[in-house]
């Protein structure tokens, strides 16, 4: 027992150690990893309609590189324009946001910030300046981290080839892998094998889903809604919905200040954004989560939160890509480490048969 736990601890060593070394050039490795996982489901069912498995790869590979290539010659330009002209717009919207608070004609909005404990005439700039630092620290954290430009070009070249290659000879590693463990050990890996599959399944394709529905949602209502950069303001509400909160927080507060920004006094326009988020958030928590992701994940949101920041700090941009992953796999380990624990001498106190 002891020798195999000093072997799992060495082995765990050598991966973090392999991942640190190996961080700037794995981007695409880890992205075509995380497709192919994605799509090795699908593939199968195509398989299974009779389409050999080397065609159904290569067809699904090429259909999704068409799609994301067409997805980003349709969006990118919208986006760019409607971010290049956010940024200009922001110190306007500061200004604006400051003299709402300083206005003597509303007294009950200074009432508001003096209770909270806040300056009126810097509460507005030091936060903006706050968060632009921390963007900038990010931004430059991932571009360290994976050397954005060289990542970049590998990331379009070899990602697409990796995810092929790992959709084709998916159940064939899998097997290979399955050989290697040890044979007393054999059906105890299995078990938890399928614990960490449905974990991630779970939460990675679900909140996937998630994701997309909601970047979807969030983008044509605060379109249709007049709100100044309201398609870029919903996708990003939508894509970082995959950080439990802070998603949906980040996207109703910097909607919030753009539409008060925008439309005051028109109370109207601003409570239908606040709105939307509203809804967004009731669609999230009592239809969409229950039935994509599901109650059986097992990570909590405050283990998701701290694995995406520890990760992204550590590894970068591959980081984030892995932090689910390797916290629904530690998730499950220390369960089921736990659960022998509960089990054991050590805890109940009579002496082991």
């Amino acid at each position: 027992m002891q020798r195999h736990l000093v072997f799992w601890l060495v082995a765990l060593a050598a991966f973090v150690a392999l991942l640190w070394l190996l961080s700037e050039i794995l981007l695409p490795f880890v992205a075509g990893l995380a497709i192919a996982y994605l799509l090795t489901p699908l593939t199968d069912r195509i398989e299974r309609l009779g389409v050999n498995r080397l065609v159904a790869a290569l067809s699904i590979i090429t259909l999704v590189v068409l799609a994301f290539v067409y997805l980003i010659l349709l969006v990118a330009p919208i986006l760019g324009d409607q971010l290049s002209a956010f940024i200009e717009s922001v110190p306007g919207y500061v200004t604006k946001l400051q003299s709402l608070l300083t206005d003597p004609n509303r007294p009950w909005i200074q009432k508001l910030v003096g209770a909270a404990g806040l300056n009126a005439e810097r509460t507005i700039g030091d936060l903006v300046t706050q968060g632009v630092g921390w963007l900038t620290s990010f931004l430059r954290s991932l571009w360290s981290g994976g050397r954005a430009l060289i990542s970049l070009f590998s990331l379009v070249v070899v990602t697409p080839v990796v995810a092929f290659y790992l959709i084709y000879d998916w159940h064939r590693m899998i097997r290979a892998v399955d050989g290697w463990v040890p044979r007393p050990q054999r059906e105890t890996v299995r078990a938890l094998a399928r614990e960490i599959d449905a974990a991630i399944a779970g939460f990675v394709r679900g909140q996937t889903g998630v994701c997309l529905i909601l970047g979807s949602l969030y983008a044509v209502a605060l379109t249709l809604s007049g709100l100044n950069f309201g398609l870029l303001i919903g996708l990003i509400s939508g894509l970082i919905t995959f950080v439990p909160y802070v998603g949906s927080m980040t996207g109703l507060v910097l909607s919030t200040g753009v539409a008060v920004a925008q439309f005051w006094p028109d109370y109207g326009s601003i409570l239908t954004v606040v709105a939307i988020f509203l809804v967004g958030q009731f669609l999230e928590g009592n239809l969409l989560s229950p039935k994509l992701v599901g109650e059986s994940v097992g990570l909590h949101p405050i283990w998701v939160i701290f694995a995406l920041l520890a990760f992204g700090y550590l590894f970068g941009f591959v980081g984030l890509l892995l932090a689910v992953p390797l916290a629904a796999t530690i998730g499950v380990l220390v369960r089921f480490a736990l659960r022998r624990y509960l089990e054991s001498s050590l805890y109940t106190g009579t002496p082991a048969d």
